[in-house]
Formats: structure tokens, C-alpha cells, sequence
């Protein structure tokens, strides 16, 4: 039987999967809404995003397992790389 993260990369040939990744920051804020999360993760300069409805507890210092997909944004006119989280779970 196929896992969550194996269905969706099948499904989805951009997403990617990472296991155990450490993560070295954790943003939390709100906006509308939502809480708006940035992570970063060693050995990584792109942040990785994802929101919630609620806050959630910080995640600095966990290992985690994330399926993910590349995306950009344009911030002051400068185009960032950074990953879209789909799904993120303490290792």
C-alpha cells in the first residue's frame, strides 16, 4: 500500500518530498484569516510557506517531512524562489 506522500507525486509530477529536513527558523503571522508560515531548513536558501487556521506550536529545531512545490514571488519588484508546502509533518 502507497503512502500519502507517494500518491501525491504521482499525482502531482512538480511536487517534491523531503524527509527528516531540519528546520533552522520559524515564522508565524497573521493575516486575514489565516497564519501565514515561513520555515527554513538546512542546507536550503529558498523558505518554505504554508498557512493554517490556527497557530500552531514552533516547529524551529524539528525534523520534518515535507511535500513541497517550487513557485516564485515578486516582492519590490525582485523575483524570489520559494517552496509551497501541500503537507508538513514532524518527523
Amino acid at each position: 500500500m502507497k503512502s500519502e506522500p507517494e500518491k501525491l507525486l504521482k499525482k502531482h509530477q512538480q511536487l517534491n518530498h523531503t524527509d527528516m529536513a531540519k528546520v533552522t527558523s520559524h515564522v508565524q503571522r497573521d493575516k486575514d484569516d489565516w497564519v501565514l508560515n515561513t520555515i527554513m531548513i538546512e542546507g536550503c536558501d529558498a523558505p518554505f510557506k504554508y498557512k493554517r487556521k490556527k497557530q500552531y506550536r514552533n516547529l524551529e529545531g524539528q525534523r520534518v517531512n515535507m511535500t513541497y512545490y517550487p513557485s516564485s514571488e515578486s516582492v519590490a519588484g525582485m523575483e524570489l524562489e520559494l517552496m509551497k508546502v501541500v503537507r508538513i509533518k514532524i518527523a
